[in-house]
Protein backbone atom coordinates (compact mmCIF):
# COMPACT_ATOMS: atom_id res chain seq x y z
CA UNK A 1 0.00 0.00 0.00
CA UNK A 2 1.33 3.42 -1.36
CA UNK A 3 1.53 5.95 1.30
CA UNK A 4 -1.51 8.18 0.43
CA UNK A 5 -3.34 5.08 0.05
CA UNK A 6 -2.53 4.52 3.36
CA UNK A 7 -2.66 7.76 5.18
CA UNK A 8 -6.83 7.68 3.33
CA UNK A 9 -7.36 4.68 5.16
CA UNK A 10 -5.90 5.98 8.55
CA UNK A 11 -8.28 9.35 8.34
CA UNK A 12 -11.28 6.99 7.39
CA UNK A 13 -10.46 4.71 10.45
CA UNK A 14 -9.73 7.50 12.59
CA UNK A 15 -12.61 9.26 12.31
CA UNK A 16 -15.03 5.97 12.81
CA UNK A 17 -12.83 6.03 16.63
CA UNK A 18 -12.83 9.97 17.67
CA UNK A 19 -15.81 11.40 17.71
CA UNK A 20 -14.35 15.55 17.83
CA UNK A 21 -10.81 15.98 16.05
CA UNK A 22 -10.21 18.84 17.71
CA UNK A 23 -7.78 20.32 20.65
CA UNK A 24 -8.23 19.97 24.25
CA UNK A 25 -7.18 22.94 25.46
CA UNK A 26 -10.02 25.50 26.82
CA UNK A 27 -10.54 28.48 25.79
CA UNK A 28 -12.78 31.26 24.44
CA UNK A 29 -11.11 33.85 22.66
CA UNK A 30 -7.93 33.35 20.01
CA UNK A 31 -6.10 35.46 22.60
CA UNK A 32 -6.68 32.53 25.31
CA UNK A 33 -5.91 29.54 22.47
CA UNK A 34 -2.57 31.36 22.08
CA UNK A 35 -2.00 31.40 25.51
CA UNK A 36 -2.92 28.30 26.54
CA UNK A 37 -0.63 26.60 23.09
CA UNK A 38 2.27 28.71 24.14
CA UNK A 39 1.83 27.07 28.39
CA UNK A 40 1.26 23.53 26.83
CA UNK A 41 4.79 23.37 25.51
CA UNK A 42 6.26 20.48 26.91
CA UNK A 43 3.27 20.11 29.52
CA UNK A 44 0.03 18.08 29.03
CA UNK A 45 -3.25 19.64 28.14
CA UNK A 46 -4.60 18.59 31.33
CA UNK A 47 -2.58 20.86 33.55
CA UNK A 48 -2.85 23.79 31.43
CA UNK A 49 -6.52 23.29 31.63
CA UNK A 50 -5.77 23.43 35.38
CA UNK A 51 -3.99 26.82 35.68
CA UNK A 52 -5.62 28.61 32.56
CA UNK A 53 -9.33 29.73 34.63
CA UNK A 54 -7.32 31.64 37.55
CA UNK A 55 -5.05 33.14 34.84
CA UNK A 56 -7.79 34.29 32.70
CA UNK A 57 -9.59 35.67 35.42
CA UNK A 58 -6.75 37.99 36.75
CA UNK A 59 -5.99 38.87 32.81
CA UNK A 60 -9.03 38.33 30.67
CA UNK A 61 -7.96 40.38 28.02
CA UNK A 62 -4.21 41.01 26.08
CA UNK A 63 -4.58 44.31 27.06
CA UNK A 64 -4.62 43.07 31.17
CA UNK A 65 -1.90 40.45 30.39
CA UNK A 66 0.24 43.24 28.77
CA UNK A 67 0.02 45.89 31.92
CA UNK A 68 1.18 42.16 33.83
CA UNK A 69 4.90 41.51 34.93
CA UNK A 70 6.45 38.24 34.30
CA UNK A 71 6.67 38.04 38.55
CA UNK A 72 3.03 38.85 38.70
CA UNK A 73 1.95 35.92 36.07
CA UNK A 74 4.13 33.57 37.84
CA UNK A 75 2.20 32.37 40.68
CA UNK A 76 -0.78 31.28 38.25
CA UNK A 77 1.42 28.99 36.39
CA UNK A 78 3.94 27.81 38.65
CA UNK A 79 2.63 24.57 38.45
CA UNK A 80 2.97 24.22 34.30
CA UNK A 81 6.43 23.11 33.30
CA UNK A 82 9.18 25.96 32.64
CA UNK A 83 6.99 28.69 34.46
CA UNK A 84 10.23 30.99 35.09
CA UNK A 85 10.43 31.34 30.79
CA UNK A 86 6.79 31.28 30.13
CA UNK A 87 5.85 34.22 32.80
CA UNK A 88 8.27 36.34 30.34
CA UNK A 89 7.20 35.05 27.07
CA UNK A 90 3.40 35.85 28.31
CA UNK A 91 4.19 39.48 29.19
CA UNK A 92 6.10 40.45 26.25
CA UNK A 93 4.01 38.79 23.71
CA UNK A 94 0.97 40.49 24.88
CA UNK A 95 3.14 43.51 24.85
CA UNK A 96 4.02 43.01 21.29
CA UNK A 97 0.43 42.62 20.63
CA UNK A 98 -0.80 45.57 21.63
CA UNK A 99 1.92 47.33 19.87
CA UNK A 100 2.04 46.29 17.01
CA UNK A 101 -1.51 44.74 16.30
CA UNK A 102 -4.17 46.74 17.72
CA UNK A 103 -5.02 44.23 20.38
CA UNK A 104 -5.62 41.76 18.24
CA UNK A 105 -4.34 38.07 17.93
CA UNK A 106 -2.04 37.59 14.52
CA UNK A 107 -4.29 35.41 12.36
CA UNK A 108 -1.22 34.19 9.71
CA UNK A 109 1.84 31.51 10.67
CA UNK A 110 4.48 34.12 9.42
CA UNK A 111 2.55 37.12 12.13
CA UNK A 112 2.66 35.02 14.71
CA UNK A 113 6.04 33.76 14.87
CA UNK A 114 7.38 37.39 15.37
CA UNK A 115 5.49 37.19 18.77
CA UNK A 116 7.84 35.99 22.23
CA UNK A 117 7.53 32.32 22.86
CA UNK A 118 5.94 31.39 19.63
CA UNK A 119 7.33 28.91 17.28
CA UNK A 120 6.54 27.25 14.18
CA UNK A 121 4.26 24.67 15.89
CA UNK A 122 2.66 27.02 18.27
CA UNK A 123 1.89 29.33 15.74
CA UNK A 124 0.30 26.96 12.80
CA UNK A 125 -2.03 25.50 15.56
CA UNK A 126 -3.20 28.66 17.28
CA UNK A 127 -3.98 30.03 12.66
CA UNK A 128 -5.25 26.31 12.10
CA UNK A 129 -7.61 26.13 15.45
CA UNK A 130 -8.38 29.97 15.44
CA UNK A 131 -8.70 31.30 11.75
CA UNK A 132 -9.14 27.47 10.22
CA UNK A 133 -5.63 28.47 8.23
CA UNK A 134 -4.53 25.70 6.28
CA UNK A 135 -1.68 24.43 8.50
CA UNK A 136 -0.55 20.92 9.30
CA UNK A 137 1.25 21.09 12.90
CA UNK A 138 3.26 18.60 14.06
CA UNK A 139 4.30 18.23 17.84
CA UNK A 140 5.53 14.70 19.28
CA UNK A 141 2.18 12.72 18.84
CA UNK A 142 1.76 13.55 15.08
CA UNK A 143 5.50 12.80 14.58
CA UNK A 144 5.58 9.20 16.10
CA UNK A 145 2.15 8.14 14.73
CA UNK A 146 3.48 9.24 11.21
CA UNK A 147 6.68 7.62 11.47
CA UNK A 148 5.07 4.20 13.39
CA UNK A 149 2.73 3.83 10.64
CA UNK A 150 4.20 4.84 7.69
CA UNK A 151 2.89 7.47 6.52
CA UNK A 152 6.24 9.11 5.68
CA UNK A 153 9.45 8.04 4.82
CA UNK A 154 12.61 6.70 6.74
CA UNK A 155 14.30 10.27 6.27
CA UNK A 156 11.33 12.25 7.75
CA UNK A 157 13.61 12.93 11.12
CA UNK A 158 12.21 15.97 12.39
CA UNK A 159 9.03 17.65 12.62
CA UNK A 160 9.67 19.71 9.88
CA UNK A 161 10.06 16.64 7.17
CA UNK A 162 7.39 15.08 8.43
CA UNK A 163 5.12 17.75 7.83
CA UNK A 164 5.98 18.49 4.38
CA UNK A 165 5.51 14.57 3.75
CA UNK A 166 2.15 14.86 5.16
CA UNK A 167 1.15 17.77 2.89
CA UNK A 168 1.92 15.96 0.17
CA UNK A 169 -0.41 13.04 0.70
CA UNK A 170 -2.97 14.36 2.08
CA UNK A 171 -5.67 16.65 0.85
CA UNK A 172 -5.17 20.63 1.98
CA UNK A 173 -8.81 20.66 3.18
CA UNK A 174 -8.13 17.36 5.87
CA UNK A 175 -4.78 19.07 7.05
CA UNK A 176 -6.31 20.17 10.23
CA UNK A 177 -8.55 17.49 10.52
CA UNK A 178 -5.54 14.82 10.15
CA UNK A 179 -3.38 17.44 12.78
CA UNK A 180 -6.06 16.79 15.34
CA UNK A 181 -6.86 12.87 14.61
CA UNK A 182 -2.84 11.98 14.94
CA UNK A 183 -2.63 13.73 17.95
CA UNK A 184 -5.47 11.99 19.77
CA UNK A 185 -4.64 8.55 18.80
CA UNK A 186 -1.30 9.18 19.56
CA UNK A 187 -2.15 10.40 23.35
CA UNK A 188 -4.45 7.94 23.46
CA UNK A 189 -3.83 4.34 21.83
CA UNK A 190 -0.28 4.59 19.88
CA UNK A 191 1.49 6.22 23.33
CA UNK A 192 5.13 6.69 23.71
CA UNK A 193 6.25 3.94 26.19
CA UNK A 194 3.29 1.92 25.63
CA UNK A 195 1.46 1.75 22.45
CA UNK A 196 -2.11 0.26 22.82
CA UNK A 197 -1.73 -2.37 19.79
CA UNK A 198 -5.06 -4.51 20.85
CA UNK A 199 -7.09 -1.73 20.49
CA UNK A 200 -6.30 0.08 17.53
CA UNK A 201 -7.74 0.40 14.29
CA UNK A 202 -5.10 0.43 12.29
CA UNK A 203 -2.55 -2.91 12.44
CA UNK A 204 -3.32 -3.91 9.12
CA UNK A 205 -1.65 -1.09 7.72
CA UNK A 206 0.95 -0.15 10.60
CA UNK A 207 4.65 -0.43 10.17
CA UNK A 208 5.46 -0.41 13.65
CA UNK A 209 2.60 -3.17 14.15
CA UNK A 210 4.17 -5.47 11.63
CA UNK A 211 7.63 -5.00 12.87
CA UNK A 212 6.34 -5.75 16.43
CA UNK A 213 5.18 -9.00 14.91
CA UNK A 214 8.47 -10.21 13.73
CA UNK A 215 10.15 -9.80 17.08
CA UNK A 216 11.00 -13.68 18.45
CA UNK A 217 7.87 -14.74 21.04
CA UNK A 218 9.62 -15.14 24.41
CA UNK A 219 11.06 -18.63 25.72
CA UNK A 220 9.62 -20.18 28.66
CA UNK A 221 12.15 -22.21 31.31
CA UNK A 222 15.25 -20.11 31.39
CA UNK A 223 17.35 -21.00 34.09
CA UNK A 224 18.17 -17.37 35.54
CA UNK A 225 20.97 -18.63 38.06
CA UNK A 226 23.28 -19.65 34.82
CA UNK A 227 22.70 -15.82 34.16
CA UNK A 228 21.17 -12.59 33.22
CA UNK A 229 20.67 -13.48 29.30
CA UNK A 230 20.53 -16.49 27.29
CA UNK A 231 21.36 -16.65 23.58
CA UNK A 232 19.00 -18.66 21.30
CA UNK A 233 21.33 -19.07 18.63
CA UNK A 234 24.35 -20.65 20.44
CA UNK A 235 22.13 -22.17 23.74
CA UNK A 236 24.24 -19.65 26.03
CA UNK A 237 23.92 -18.24 28.98
CA UNK A 238 25.88 -14.92 30.34
CA UNK A 239 25.83 -12.07 32.16
CA UNK A 240 27.60 -9.04 30.37
CA UNK A 241 26.43 -8.97 26.67
CA UNK A 242 27.54 -7.18 23.69
CA UNK A 243 26.27 -4.49 22.26
CA UNK A 244 25.54 -4.28 18.16
CA UNK A 245 24.02 -1.44 15.79
CA UNK A 246 21.22 -2.81 13.28
CA UNK A 247 20.63 -2.20 9.96
CA UNK A 248 18.18 0.64 11.34
CA UNK A 249 21.38 1.84 13.38
CA UNK A 250 19.52 0.35 16.82
CA UNK A 251 21.51 -0.24 19.70
CA UNK A 252 20.80 -3.95 20.48
CA UNK A 253 21.99 -6.37 23.14
CA UNK A 254 24.11 -8.86 21.99
CA UNK A 255 25.82 -12.50 22.58
CA UNK A 256 29.27 -11.75 23.55
CA UNK A 257 30.04 -15.68 22.72
CA UNK A 258 28.89 -15.48 19.22
CA UNK A 259 27.37 -12.26 18.27
CA UNK A 260 23.81 -13.05 18.20
CA UNK A 261 21.19 -10.64 18.70
CA UNK A 262 18.32 -13.58 19.21
CA UNK A 263 19.50 -12.51 22.88
CA UNK A 264 16.47 -13.13 26.03
CA UNK A 265 16.13 -12.16 29.39
CA UNK A 266 16.57 -15.10 31.67
CA UNK A 267 14.17 -13.63 34.33
CA UNK A 268 11.29 -13.13 31.75
CA UNK A 269 12.07 -14.71 29.09
CA UNK A 270 11.26 -12.11 26.47
CA UNK A 271 13.56 -10.98 23.48
CA UNK A 272 15.74 -7.66 24.51
CA UNK A 273 15.56 -6.88 20.58
CA UNK A 274 13.76 -3.88 20.17
CA UNK A 275 11.94 -2.38 17.50
CA UNK A 276 13.10 1.19 15.28
CA UNK A 277 10.69 3.57 17.29
CA UNK A 278 10.41 7.69 16.81
CA UNK A 279 11.06 10.82 19.11
CA UNK A 280 11.34 14.33 18.17
CA UNK A 281 14.95 15.23 19.66
CA UNK A 282 15.79 18.33 21.64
Amino acid sequence: MGRTDRAEFVLENLRERIDRPTTELEYDTPYQLLVAVILSAQCTDDRVNEATPDLFEAYPTVEDLAEATPDDIYPYIQSITFPNNKSGYLAEMARQIVERYDGQVPSTVDELQTLKGVGRKTAQVVAQVAHNADALPVDTHVFRVANRIGLVKEDATTPRKVERQLRRILPKEDWGEAHHLLILHGRYTCKARTPQCDDCPLPSVCKHYDRLQKLPDPIDGLNSSKGRYYCKTSDHYFDTPDVHVDRYDIEQTACPHCGSMQVFRTKSGTPTKQVKDYRVNG
